[in-house]
């Protein structure tokens, strides 16, 4: 493919690669993890109006225009979460594996549906090395990038931009997207430790020496260094593909959600700045949340959602029959899946279950 429709990146396939590559992006859903942050944080919200500065805002709307899939009246609230990979600055290049890496890009995608009524959530992680149509976009200097089709998924956010990322999300699945969040690399690892670090269920030993991350299985409290290498590690679980370490980011999410939601935050208004500083610092939303005040009063409005009940899902995906080191939405699965999220449904169990599974 030529530069405009990929970027270059770890495969799909089941064969690993070169310890040389770079590795890529942030996997871990964060701008949903301050959310429930500010909404635990609640009464306090106001401590952090000068932290309004941090926070880097989006005109998605601006950009998408009118061409966008219906607002259902019971559609409830979906989110499109973004790991960014930027190497911009010496911290993320450091986190980044070494070596100088110019611009961006964004290898984990998240859609956070929020049902009506606010009390469950379900995320639907989309991998990276997936194959979709990319429609016309436009960039943030106003020019028109043409759409193709069998581009790679994590392309679109390095050759286009964010606005471009929801836009292809809104065309291959139909759902409105409300809301945009992004975090960086160094904000993920500084947020793992202002909180303390976070303990997940090693569900095997892993020896990645591309990521340096040696854990045995079971029980490990990780501090933020630890955590961004076990939610990218490929060499180290599965197949060696993005798909494999799709369930260790999810996962991950879950522990990280738990434990931001068992701190005493209002009891502790020093540690509640500082996590919210490190989040801040490292998020980009969409123009509507780009203040804190518009984050805590959307977080407020989630208080009733426990990351327990929250169900994780991979979108549903089969080996390209053309490229094998690429996958493609599989059907009928994938059609099933986003028309439940559109019509604030129930997902059916067979919408879960996917061909390709990195194991």
């Amino acid at each position: 493919m030529s530069n405009d429709e990929t970027t270059p990146g770890p495969r799909a396939s089941r064969r690993p690669d070169k310890p040389r590559k770079r590795r890529r992006g942030l996997k871990i859903t964060l701008g949903v993890v301050l959310v429930l942050l500010l909404a635990t944080g609640g009464t306090l919200y106001w401590l952090y109006s000068q932290l309004d500065g941090n926070i880097k805002g989006v005109d998605i709307n601006k950009a998408l225009g009118e061409d966008r899939p219906e607002k259902l009246p019971t559609s409830g609230q979906n989110l499109l979460v973004l790991g960014s990979d930027s190497r911009a600055g010496a911290e993320n290049e450091e986190l980044g594996g070494g070596g100088a890496v110019s611009g961006a890009r964004s290898d984990t995608a998240m859609v956070v549906h929020i049902p009506e009524g606010r009390s469950k959530a379900v995320a639907v992680s989309i991998p990276r090395d997936t194959l979709v149509t990319r429609p016309e976009c436009v960039k943030d200097d106003g020019s028109t990038v043409a759409g193709k089709e069998r581009v790679m998924f994590n392309s679109v956010y390095a050759q286009v931009g964010p606005a471009c990322v929801v836009k292809t999300v809104e065309k291959m699945s139909g759902v409105r997207v409300d809301h945009y969040l992004e975090i960086n690399f160094a904000g993920f690892k500084d947020l793992v430790d202002a909180i303390g670090g976070v303990t997940v269920d090693v569900p095997q030993d892993i020896d990645d020496k591309s990521s340096g991350l040696h854990l045995t299985a079971g029980p490990q409290k990780l501090d933020g260094t630890q955590s961004l290498a076990y939610v990218r590690t490929r060499h180290g679980i599965g197949d060696g593909s993005d798909l494999g370490r799709i369930g260790l980011q999810q996962q991950f999410l879950m522990a990280l959600l738990s434990e931001v939601k068992s701190q005493d935050l209002l009891g502790s208004p020093t540690n509640s700045y500082k996590i919210a500083k490190s989040a801040t610092e490292a998020l980009t939303t969409d123009s509507g949340l780009a203040s804190l005040t518009s984050l805590a009063e959307f977080a407020r409005s989630m208080n009733g959602v426990d990351p327990a009940s929250m169900e994780t899902i991979m979108l549903p995906v089969a080996y390209d029959k053309i490229d094998p080191n690429r996958v493609i939405a599989a059907e009928p699965q994938a059609g099933q899946l986003w028309k439940a999220i559109r019509e604030d449904a129930t997902i059916p169990e067979d919408a879960k279950k996917s061909p390709a599974t990195g194991g």
